[in-house]
């Protein structure tokens, strides 16, 4: 509660708002508390507030769902304990944070870089040694701050990049160039995820717009985004986006969610060619979708806002949701549907037998949800909920707008770790990265008390 409240004032509240005046009048006294202590504004925290918070927070555990099972329980001797801050060039609000690997010519394996980009419009590449040195620091990538960046494979050092004002950025480091841009959306470019095969590298990008754009990037001659071959317009904005393969075939699927749906979109990119005989941009084929909240009342209201896939299994992902007060952890099984919605045979069927094949669509979805707890991690409608892996899938770790990372263990949901002392205590982590980095589990994460944290395992681990 906030430092202004305390129990006392609550009581008051509560004796002045109900005209307990004689009452009042001594608890005032005896408390020490000033004469105006009962008043209430707008904002204030009350017996009766309190008690309805309450009930919701009860009512939510009934659609709680913990994991159990032979699931691999959460490893605590390799897990990150200890915060190491990285300086960097200017001081600013960090929105991204990853750590990729790029094309190392003086070796014959990949060059691992940290990736930071900062509100004054930086990308900040860094060199995971002891000493965290800045390799590489441009300002002049981006008209606005970039809001996500992703390499192109491994085997270029490009990347690219997206920003607020709906600009995207193909840029190549080693020449520094760009070698394509393109402003196919108005405004925030929230999300850029890649997927490559040997044909083609497709890449899907996210805006404040409600839109998504598909672009085909060839895998011969100059590498070039060119103009968008698919597009996906949506009733609200989109949260988040992921490419993940079909487990049926070789295809990639899309994974889309949006605010105020508690649903997965799954959208088909089965159609190469077609798709790359088109001039203007075709809406990509939806194929079904997957709700999270199959059973839930309409008073359950959160968005999928970030998806992470199980390195360990890449039919299960974790959800982190836009739930408040506290984020939402979901394990689910992908449910995607071996064809569209369209293509289905359609048949005349009676309002009773339609209802039980909805009722056995909730049901299997239902069955889907491996895990769905709280994470106790505080935010707040204006948050950006972030969820990733540990690299042996035993558990996850989530942001929180109170400066604390959150380990949850995969197999039973429990918070089981808490990452503090990196952050500023109450400041907004915005986000993070998890994986290994010379035979060593690193937690990576940035924030707006402009702290860029490595989390490394303890001497003593």
């Amino acid at each position: 509660m906030p430092a202004t409240e305390s129990p006392a004032l609550i009581v008051a509240r509560f004796l002045k708002a109900n005209h307990y005046n004689d009452t009042l009048d001594a608890f005032l006294r005896e408390a020490g508390l000033p004469p105006n202590a009962g008043s209430t504004t707008d904002g204030d925290l009350t017996i009766e507030r309190i008690l309805e918070e309450k009930q919701i927070f009860d009512l939510s555990l009934r659609f709680e769902k913990i994991g159990a099972g032979d699931d691999k329980a959460w490893n605590g001797v390799t897990a990150p304990s200890e915060p190491y801050q990285v300086t960097l060039p200017t001081a600013a609000n960090i929105l991204h944070v990853s750590l990729e690997s790029f094309e190392n010519e003086q070796s014959a394996g990949p060059r691992q870089l940290l990736l930071a980009t900062t509100a004054d419009r930086r990308l900040n590449l860094i060199i995971p040694d002891l000493a965290f040195t800045i390799f590489k620091s441009v300002s002049y990538l981006q008209d606005s701050p970039i809001l996500s960046c992703i390499p192109v494979g491994s085997e270029y050092f490009t990347t690219i990049s997206s920003g607020m004002s709906g600009q995207v950025i193909l840029y190549d480091h080693d020449e520094d160039k760009v070698l394509d841009e393109r402003r196919d959306h108005k405004k925030y470019v929230v999300k850029v995820d890649i997927w490559t095969d040997s044909r083609v590298t497709w890449v899907a990008t996210a805006g404040w717009d409600a839109k998504i754009y598909l672009y085909r990037m060839s895998q011969e001659g100059k590498q070039r985004l060119g103009a968008p071959v698919a597009s996906i317009t949506l009733p609200t904005n989109p949260e988040t986006i992921k490419f993940v393969q079909h487990p049926d075939h070789q295809h990639p699927i899309l994974i889309v969610t949006r605010r105020d749906s508690t649903s997965l979109y799954y959208y088909s990119i089965s159609t190469p060619n077609r798709l790359a005989s088109t001039r203007l941009p075709t809406e990509l084929e939806l194929l079904g979708s997957q709700n999270l909240a199959p059973h839930s009342n309409a008073w359950i209201a959160f968005s999928p806002s970030s998806i992470a896939v199980c390195p360990t299994d890449p039919t299960l992902i974790a959800v982190a949701t836009s739930a408040v007060p506290h984020m939402k952890l979901i394990l689910v099984r992908l449910l995607i549907p071996l064809h569209s919605a369209s293509s289905a045979s359609s048949t005349i069927t009676t309002q009773a037998s339609q209802a039980r094949a909805n009722l056995a669509i909730q049901d299997r979805e239902d069955a889907a949800i491996k895990v769905h707890v709280s994470t106790m991690a505080p935010q707040t409608p204006y948050s950006t909920p972030q969820v990733v892996w540990r690299p042996d899938g035993s558990g996850l770790w989530v942001n929180g707008d109170d400066g604390v990372l959150r380990g949850l263990e995969a197999k039973t949901g429990k918070v089981v770790a808490t990452l503090k002392g990196g952050h500023e205590a109450g400041s907004k982590i915005r986000s993070i990265w998890c994986g290994m980095v010379e035979g060593q589990e690193w937690v990576v994460s940035g924030g707006f008390d402009r702290r860029l944290v490595v989390w490394k395992p303890g001497e003593k681990d």
